[in-house]
């Protein structure tokens, strides 16, 4: 009866989903778009101005800094498959998203999420050939090596996302379309669902585990390596830039998997948690990383500084 109310239905899909934004918090709206829009805004800038001053210095083009290039192209990515639909949302001025739009929307979000993961383990590698193996630096990452991790990190990303589209598309809505958050997520979609899910469940951890947390777990690795590799020498042999930089990027990992494999836990098992926190913490998710990447670097590595004071 209800599916017979709700117009245009395509089978047992709904035409659209009516996204509510932040649920029991719809009277601070507004005043919640004012920091999403300015960290938003200063993402845009800061990675645009990292792609463009990696770019143009010649100097740059070095392995590091063209992972770094791939991270601020993610970021941006990131931040720009999510946050003008949630500020539409927040201001009120379009609530609603069409199947199909909602279905890309959460296989961008989550293609985009693997292969940042992807990227922030090259970089991880990158660091231990730096610091335990200096001299064969230049022949182990070659240009050619560097733009085969990035195919390799897209493939995986495709790989391990498209079948969760499938997996949305098979179950039946009865009619069900409104979702409590701001953008589509695997989860919060199936939910809607007037069927057993605990495929897309299941489906959702393995994947989780197979990207990021294996690429955490690797990341672990690499750096227990690179601190054995430094107490292992008895006169300090890798360069104080080379662990200067693993100071950078140990911050930008901390930052995108704490929050991540927080909200990713909580959204599967805990029952208990506000949802209101879940959702802003998925909100702050896609904008805190894509703009403190860019300012980390930034500040921390003195050949962007200085290249960047000169672009600008």
């Amino acid at each position: 009866h209800q599916a017979m109310l709700t117009p245009n239905l395509s089978g047992s899909h709904p035409a659209f989903f009516i996204l509510m934004g932040i649920p029991g918090m719809e009277k601070s709206h507004a005043w919640i778009s004012i920091p999403v829009c300015m960290m938003y805004s200063a993402a845009l800038l800061g990675n645009s101005i990292l792609l463009l001053t990696v770019v143009k210095e010649h100097s740059l083009h070095e392995p590091m800094y063209i992972f770094l290039c791939m991270l601020a192209v993610c970021d941006l990515l990131l931040s720009t498959a999510t946050v003008p639909k949630t500020l539409s949302i927040l201001w009120s001025l379009s609530t609603q998203i069409s199947f199909s739009g909602c279905l890309a929307q959460m296989f961008s979000v989550y293609f985009i999420f693997v292969a940042e993961s992807a990227v922030l383990l090259a970089m991880a590698f990158d660091r231990y050939i730096a610091i335990c193996d200096p001299l064969r630096y230049t022949t182990i990452l070659t240009c050619s090596v560097v733009g085969k991790v990035g195919v390799v990190a897209l493939i995986r990303s495709f790989c391990i996302m498209f079948p969760a589209i499938f997996l949305l598309k098979r179950l039946p809505y009865c009619g069900h379309n409104v979702m409590p958050h701001t953008y589509c997520e695997h989860i919060g979609v199936a939910r809607l669902a007037c069927a057993d899910i605990s495929v897309n469940i299941w489906y959702g951890v393995a994947a989780g585990f197979l990207s990021a947390g294996l690429d955490a777990i690797s990341i672990i690795i690499s750096y227990a390596l690179i601190f054995r590799c430094l107490w292992g020498l008895p006169s300090p042999r890798a360069s104080p830039r080379a662990l200067h930089t693993c100071g950078s990027h140990l911050c930008v990992i901390a930052m995108f998997y704490t929050p991540a494999f927080f909200s990713f836990l909580a959204h599967r098992f805990g029952r208990h948690i506000p949802q209101h926190v879940l959702i802003s913490l998925a909100n702050l998710y896609v904008v805190v990383p894509p703009m403190l990447n860019p300012i980390i670097y930034g500040v921390r590595t003195r050949q962007i500084r200085e290249h960047v004071a000169h672009l600008l």
